[in-house]
């Protein structure tokens, strides 16, 4: 089908992380066949989110106010900091309902040929809060591959001078799965990472 407009919705939706043309289509065809109303709801969620997302003065969560819900919730352990790299992250972490301290957002992680430097993302923030507000942990939850063990090192190096001790998440095998299925590299990190029973 060659409609313009429906071609026009299938190469926008194409633009998404992790759609493609079959997707968008699929995702068009179902958005035409919505109610009105519930159609023009994910439009208004869409230009809603556009128009207030902003970041945490804090942390660099996504919110719609100056301070995220996490950061004025009074509940947490103040004294602890997850460092991600990505908002996202913090989904995924508040999921496992097991962590609930704070967060520091970096808004990605070290790439010199991306042309991602220390100074593009928020390291200084997290250093100032280090400083200025006792904390006794920074837990770093960046992701396990080559940027984010460079960016946890440039942090790691970075908090040396004050007295905080600096964490690295484990990794490792997940729960359910077969140790013959696990690659090289995981099963060295479950390995690494042992603990005594």
């Amino acid at each position: 089908m060659t409609l313009g407009i429906i071609e026009n919705l299938i190469n926008e939706l194409m633009r998404l992380p992790g759609i493609g043309r079959k997707t968008a289509q699929r995702l068009t065809f179902f958005i035409l066949t919505m109610p009105d109303e519930e159609a023009r709801s994910v439009a208004r969620a869409i230009d809603e989110v556009k128009e207030k997302a902003r970041f945490c003065s804090q942390c660099f969560n996504i919110t719609d106010a100056e301070v995220c819900d996490i950061c004025r919730d009074e509940r947490r352990d103040r004294k602890r900091i997850c460092v991600v790299e990505e908002p996202s992250n913090i989904l995924v972490i508040e999921r496992a309902k097991f962590y609930r301290g704070l967060y520091h957002v970096l808004l990605g992680a070290i790439s010199p040929i991306d042309g991602i430097t220390p100074e593009k993302l928020k390291i200084d923030e997290l250093v100032q809060r280090v400083q200025a507000n006792g904390v006794e942990e920074v837990i770093l939850a960046t992701n396990p591959n080559t940027k984010g063990e460079v960016t946890a090192q440039y942090i790691r190096e970075r908090l040396n001078a004050f007295p905080v001790q600096v964490t690295r998440i484990a990794y490792g095998l997940p729960m359910g799965s077969d140790i013959e299925f696990a690659d090289e590299v995981t099963l060295g990190k479950a390995l690494e990472g042992r603990r005594r029973m």
